[in-house]
């Protein structure tokens, strides 16, 4: 049985802050899931897809976020506990049913999980996704530990079907990716089949019913200001005449400060753990007897100006600051000694930080950029676009996944990305905007994600130019979850169809469709140079199973290649594919045999044959 299905209330158990949240939905009664991966939220949906196969949660990938938060409403409004996630990111994908989703409410509980990602580990922004509750007008918790995020988890679908509303529940990566010591807690039953009530005038729309459900939705607001005002979530710890304000990891942070510091009976610090609506009167009363208050958060100052705004409506006239240039930036996530710096920097108090261990007598840490791994069959794709594009001036728009990496060098595959699917899209804009041939990248997943209707577009409006969709059969950057063109009998799973992408891609009027095989260079080459020539829209698929995701199902037969004494050193190996496998010794190329998948792609490219395969 998975762990998290373990119905032993008490027990203390190591999660990662990802399987807190999870067992914090099953505790719940959570009956159905849906998500779109994407880290720092992965092993969410990982750890929910898992116990759906041992129990009666309905969990799914869905195509996208959008399409993940249309299927958790309508099972919400059928009276069900169902839980959304995502990344940040994604929630802007999810912008559109998310603002009207407010008005309409829900019937079951239902929260919507944003997992900011500050400092952007493995992110193109780091988008503060709190105002999206003030925007929609949607209640908001922020965990300030692993634990807590474990109950607060709980408690959000009790919030939401007391107030009708989805409760946006905010994470960010220390909180996700973190570990500690939870608490089990008792299992709520599932309820996994409800009933749908016909109710044209809170579901259907249409403006004359949306006014009314508009003046609804604020008043729910109004009852879940009154709520948060006593929350458990909102503490206020210590007292004195140093006031913080503080929410998520930095709460912690700024505890441990204090003890640090030495001035706990001189300081109160405020967490604010239910956000929004901003405890209007808890805010005010902690400022009056404070006679300075620092507010700490990452990302924007998003509780600073409420608290400003708070404090100028009350007349009162101390000093409330957070973000500034000798303060806190709104850049990255904070740690515990900057946090530690810049409270004793603001409230006067003697500090001496401590002294940094020397590292004189350490050689520096090698530079080791992110790459493709060990035979993934990007790198032979982008190796043989450059080589069929020969000196054509062309532009490679890419998108997001593992291929991304292309654009560093010596693929230099990768000249512009915004956001999932911008691929097809921008490609349509730079063809019409330049003459320079387009040549574009988008994975499979991110084509079924978001590029089909850049495609659909390409095809309407007689655009010119050629997409290659990387084809390797899972979603690989976040962990090789599975999208619709995944053949899931693989997994041993029944109950799934399966997409095929190139008779999509023709259904969709694309007239020039060629698949090439990645490891087999020459006539790949050849067959993307047709497609290049071609005056239209193109697609090239480049099929191959990511190099990890076939050794986890068995399917991958290593035979690990070497280079052998014709080598006259002229590195084209290394220069213009890079594979991770490849090391320098004594001035020679050599290939790491434990690391070496067999991929043979160096071997065709090696002007003197010079790479062979290491007999057994």
């Amino acid at each position: 049985m998975h762990k998290l299905l373990n119905d032993s209330p008490g027990e203390k158990i190591m999660l990662l802050g990802n399987e807190a949240i999870a067992r914090g939905a099953i505790e719940a009664g959570v009956a159905f899931a849906t998500t779109y991966p994407g880290t720092p939220s992965s092993e969410i949906s990982l750890n929910l897809f898992q116990m759906s196969q041992e129990s009666d949660l309905y969990f799914e990938y869905s195509t996208n976020e959008k399409v993940a938060l249309e299927v958790a409403a309508a099972a919400a409004n059928s009276g069900l506990r169902t839980f959304c996630m995502m990344k940040h990111v994604g929630l802007n994908v999810a912008a559109d049913p998310l603002m009207t989703l407010a008005y309409v409410g829900v019937t079951g509980g239902m929260v919507i999980l944003s997992a900011d990602d500050p400092a952007m580990f493995s992110s193109q922004n780091e988008q503060d996704n709190r105002y999206y509750a003030k925007f929609g007008n949607l209640p908001m918790l922020e965990p300030s530990s692993v634990p807590e995020a474990k109950e607060m988890m709980r408690y959000a679908f009790d919030l939401s079907e007391e107030l009708h509303q989805p409760v946006l529940l905010r994470t960010t990566t220390r909180i996700n990716h973190s570990n500690a010591f939870v608490t089990f807690g008792d299992m709520k039953p599932r309820q996994t089949k409800g009933e749908f009530i016909r109710e044209p005038s809170r579901c259907v729309t249409v403006p004359a019913v949306s006014r009314q459900l508009h003046v609804k939705l604020l008043e729910k607001m109004e009852k879940a200001k009154d709520i948060c005002e006593s929350s458990d979530f909102n503490p206020i710890k210590g007292s004195g005449k140093f006031g913080i304000i503080a929410n998520g990891v930095s709460f912690h942070y700024a505890l441990d400060a204090v003890k640090d510091l030495g001035v706990e009976e001189d300081t109160k610090i405020l967490q604010l753990g239910f956000s929004n609506p901003m405890p209007e009167k808890l805010i005010k009363n902690f400022l009056k007897d404070c006679k300075k208050v620092l507010v700490i958060e990452e990302g924007e100052a998003f509780m600073e100006e409420a608290v400003k705004a708070f404090a100028q409506e009350e007349g009162l006239m101390i000093p409330i600051n957070g973000k500034s240039e000798t303060l806190f930036s709104r850049l990255s996530e904070y740690d515990p000694a900057m946090v530690r710096e810049n409270i004793a920097s603001y409230f006067g108090i003697e500090y001496t930080p401590r002294e940094k261990l020397s590292s004189d007598n350490v050689p520096p840490i090698p530079m080791r950029p992110p790459n493709l791994c060990s035979g993934c069959s990007h790198r032979a794709t982008f190796y043989e676009v450059k080589q069929a594009a020969g000196d054509m001036d062309i532009i490679c728009p890419t998108d997001i996944g593992c291929y991304t990496l292309g654009f560093l060098p010596p693929l230099n595959t990768g000249d512009f990305v915004i956001c999932m699917g911008s691929s097809v899209s921008t490609s349509c804009g730079f063809g019409k905007a330049t003459d320079q041939k387009v040549v574009s990248f988008i994975g499979d997943s991110t084509f079924f994600h978001s590029g089909i209707t850049g495609l659909v577009n390409a095809v309407f409006n007689d655009h010119n130019f050629t997409l290659v969709i990387l084809e390797n059969g899972t979603t690989a950057m976040t962990g090789h979850q599975p999208h619709p063109g995944v053949d899931m009998e693989r997994f041993g799973l029944d109950g799934f169809g399966r997409v095929n992408i190139e008779k999509l891609v023709r259904a969709l009027g694309v007239e020039h469709v060629s698949v090439i095989k990645p490891f087999k260079v020459k006539k790949s080459i050849e067959t993307i140079r047709e497609a290049l020539d071609y005056k239209g829209v193109s697609v090239i698929l480049s099929q191959e199973p990511c190099a990890l995701y076939a050794k986890s199902l068995n399917l991958l037969k290593s035979r690990a290649f070497k280079v052998s004494d014709r080598c006259v050193d002229h590195k084209d190996c290394v220069n213009t594919i890079a594979c991770p496998s490849f090391y320098i010794e004594d001035g020679r190329v050599k290939i790491d045999a434990d690391t070496c998948v067999g991929c043979a792609v160096c071997a065709q490219i090696c002007p003197e044959n010079a790479i062979t395969p290491v007999k057994k």
